[in-house]
């Protein structure tokens, strides 16, 4: 297979300690921005159940206030 240039010196810069750590900390930054990005679909995903709840919530207390209270249950006597 023939080797190009390019590929030649990428070879040569993962020998070389400087060229692993470079691949670390690319391999690392990789690592943060996906981490961050799915942070930030965790938290606007949380903002819209968390709204969607507290919605519910109102609507159940405006159903409640709204409700005829309930029919006291009578007594039965023992006989």
């Amino acid at each position: 297979m023939n080797k190009t240039k390019a590929s030649s010196q990428r070879e040569a810069s993962l020998r070389t300690a400087q060229g692993l750590s470079q691949v670390w900390e690319d391999r690392k930054a990789l690592v943060k921005r996906e981490l961050e990005a799915e942070s930030a679909a965790n938290d606007v995903k949380t903002a819209r159940l968390k709204a969607l709840r507290l919605e519910k919530e109102a609507l159940d207390a405006e159903a409640a206030r709204n409700a005829p209270p309930p029919e006291p249950k009578s007594r039965k006597a023992k006989g």
